[in-house]
């Protein structure tokens, strides 16, 4: 059957009468010349006419959408329905004469119905906003005349509290003893402060009331002004749609990208193609292949192309885009949206030193701990987010010079901090056998893949290869010990990085993670300590310094530096930056000998090129502050994905009912499965124990142990296999962990 034959019979399957409120089904959108008709998934639901690429997109991803309160429906031959709106106009087509009718006929009903919406809304405004006046005007009324009543039981108050002092007096002035005379007194004092107590409560209320009338004057501008500017936002949208379309028609008509279609019909259906949804637009680089090196030269032509006119760029942008698709040989592909926000975090209060004061000197893995305190991403996941900036190795496998490389793979291990600067939280101790990964092959070109290779102590084996021309592995086991005041976090194992191209072979470790003010006070958090990165090809070196913060330091807080030399111990670059902001590099020109420091030893001074930026941090999400401050990344980690293994960590039960909110169900959850772990370890004991011959422990599924011929360390490593499995959907191996 055809693809259009499909179309009909999906549409025909799915779509209910054209009078109902919904209707549903396959439709062809023209896109562009390239492509032509592209197969779409059209639900047509309270005046508006939303499309998808596929029915399982409406979970998530809406293409666009048509207001047919303001569209103009037409057709032009047997098959074919055309609709503007917003000066733009989408052209789409039925299979058959009979289906396309049916649609006309339901976006016709839907569209009449819509625009007697729109009028009741519109008629109904403001006599809602008069109902609203005149119901506060009546409470107004009703708070005046209780008021009214008020006063007058005070001016009674008033006048028989004076006529009780008057008797009082009189009492006083008679002969009575003294003890009867000190209780008249103080009858007498009561009742003057009775009555002052009186005033003061009428003149409350009389200044509650005031206040009241203020306010309702204040809500109905503030009411007026929101409405107004919603009308001032809807008029923005629409002009930055409809310049929207201008671009991308302007965009479509270059010659360097477009057929020779005749103009006449291309301008008639340029309008309808909205390739926002079929083609990824990249933003324009910059051709810097001598990145870190300063010359005059270099900055006389850096600033000629910084100031070149829009046109120039934008030429220059069609060319570059129009040179990789040659390359490439075939078009460039949508990447998938993925989402930007999660529910926000519920505000639940829990006393951390309630749970804390028993465990100090303890390793922090060993501590059962709810989830109030954790974040609803994995230790697999906080893992992977090392590849945040993944660009920047993606910049130093293009790199001729190995120094220059090594500038950005330093980079590269601080930027790594950057989203720990808010998240003091903790993520979950993953299971063992538990493996999570990141396919992100189509759109940035790499593939990464973690596995919980031992529970005690913790450790998790990670593998990334990009098409990119590098590969990166890392084995992780945290040391925590609680002191306290503070919760220091140690990662151990080495971190190594493979360029494909020159063999460059980078090897670094982490630096200590330190929570303070655990007992009182806002939490924080500060890096500290030393990196080595060592390339072992060309024996070249960097050496970063992440300095604690100290209060009485005149540093900027957070502050890296570092030196990058050769084999023979030379100088050559100055690192400088933050580990939650950017990084810097500067060329040394000239270095000498300077005067004694602290410590009695040499200062080394350096004279340098202007710094060049290698790294800058992205801004977080907007609302972060209530989505745990994840990054754009962490926010997509947990995002469910088909085709993944059954112990990936997107699939745990706790995480996720935490990640939606429901914490208490999160904590009964997590303990369930830590007790379902602990049984599988007695179990896998008890065999061990049984069959003495055997060896006994848990084995990785995806990576082994083997002994590494650069650090002579034993580390565990990728033995294949995962993605081969994951393209069977083969996961029969995979052990039953949640």
């Amino acid at each position: 059957m055809s693809e259009q034959g499909k179309g009909s019979a999906s549409a025909s399957a799915a779509a209910p009468a054209p009078g109902s409120d919904t209707y549903k089904g396959w439709l062809f959108k023209w896109t562009n010349y390239l492509k032509g008709y592209q197969r779409r998934w059209f639900v047509l639901s309270n005046g508006l006419l939303s499309y998808y690429r596929t029915q399982a997109e409406m979970a998530h991803t809406c293409r666009g959408t048509i207001n047919l309160a303001t569209a103009h429906i037409d057709t032009e031959d047997a098959c074919n329905i055309v609709l503007s709106s917003g000066g733009r106009t989408y052209h789409l087509k039925a299979s058959t004469e009979v289906e396309r009718q049916r649609w006309v006929t339901a976006l016709e009903l839907a569209k009449a119905k819509a625009i007697r919406m729109m009028n009741d809304q519109s008629g109904d405004e403001e006599p809602t906003s008069q109902s609203d006046r005149s119901e506060i005007q009546g409470t107004l009324k009703i708070l005046i005349s209780k008021l009214d009543d008020l006063s007058t039981c005070n001016d009674l108050i008033a006048k028989h509290g004076a006529a009780l002092q008057r008797s009082l007096s009189e009492l006083e002035g008679l002969k009575v003893p003294v003890e009867g005379g000190e209780k008249i007194k103080a009858v007498n004092e009561r009742a003057t402060l009775f009555r002052i107590t009186s005033n003061a409560m009428i003149n409350a209320c009389r200044d509650f009331l005031d206040l009241a009338e203020t306010h309702s004057r204040r809500w109905q501008r503030a009411l007026q002004y929101e409405r107004e500017q919603r009308t001032h936002l809807e008029e923005t949208i629409e002009q930055l749609a409809k310049q929207h379309n201008s671009l991308e028609r302007a965009w479509r008509e270059a010659p360097t990208l477009v057929s020779s279609a005749p103009r006449s019909e291309r301008s008639r259906k340029e309008e309808a193609s909205d390739e926002d949804e079929d083609t990824e637009y990249f933003d324009a680089m910059e051709d810097s292949p001598a990145f870190i090196t300063v010359t005059a030269s270099e900055s006389t032509q850096h600033r000629s192309v910084s100031h070149r006119n829009p046109c120039s760029l934008c030429s220059l942008f069609m060319y570059s885009l129009k040179i990789c698709n040659d390359v490439s040989g075939k078009e460039l592909q949508p990447r998938r949206q993925r989402r930007s926000h999660i529910p926000d975090k519920p505000n639940y209060s829990l006393n951390l030193w309630s749970i804390m004061k028993n465990c100090i000197g303890k390793e922090l893995s060993k501590i059962p701990m709810p989830v109030n305190f954790n974040e609803p991403l994995s230790m697999l996941q906080r893992l992977t987010e090392d590849l945040e900036y993944h660009e920047l190795l993606d910049k130093a496998a293009r790199c001729d010079s190995s120094l220059e490389q090594m500038c950005l793979v330093a980079a590269f291990s601080v930027s790594s901090y950057s989203t720990t600067v808010h998240r003091t939280a903790k993520p979950f101790n993953p299971l063992l056998g538990e493996t999570y990964e990141l396919d992100r092959l189509e759109e940035f070109g790499y593939r990464s893949l973690c596995e919980q290779v031992s529970h005690h102590p913790p450790a998790a084996a990670h593998h990334v290869i990009s098409q990119r021309g590098w590969t990166l592995r890392q084995e992780i086991t945290i040391a925590s010990k609680f002191r306290g005041k503070y919760l220091s976090i140690m990662p151990l194992g080495a971190i190594h990085l493979q360029f494909h191209a020159s063999g460059n072979h980078y090897v670094w470790r982490k630096v200590t993670s330190t929570v303070h003010n655990i007992i009182v006070g806002k939490l924080w958090i500060d890096q500290s300590g030393d990196i080595e990165i060592v390339n072992h090809r060309t024996k070249e070196t960097c050496q970063l310094k992440f300095s604690p913060y100290s209060y009485f330091s005149r540093d900027v807080p957070r502050k890296v530096t570092g030196v990058v030399a050769d084999s023979g111990g030379q100088a050559h670059y100055i690192l400088s930056g933050t580990w939650d902001e950017k990084m810097e590099s500067a060329k040394i020109v000239q270095s000498s000998r300077g005067g004694s420091g602290s410590e009695g030893k040499q200062k080394m001074v350096y004279q340098t090129l202007s710094p060049k930026l290698l790294w800058k941090k992205y801004p977080l999400p907007e609302n972060a502050e209530n989505m745990y401050y994840f990054s754009a990344l962490a926010l997509t980690l947990n995002e469910l994905e088909d085709g993944v293994a059954t112990t990936d960590s997107r699939l745990r039960p706790d995480q996720r009912l935490m990640e939606d909110g429901r914490w208490d169900e999160a904590n009964s959850e997590k303990q369930r499965l830590e007790e379902k772990q602990r049984a599988v370890r007695r179990r896998r004991e008890a065999e061990a124990s049984d069959a003495l011959d055997e060896e006994s422990g848990h084995k990785p599924l995806w990576f082994y142990q083997r002994r590494d011929s650069v650090t002579g360390e034993t580390s565990f490593v990728y033995k294949g296999g995962y993605w081969e499995a994951k393209e069977r959907q083969d996961w029969s191996l995979c052990p039953d962990i949640f």
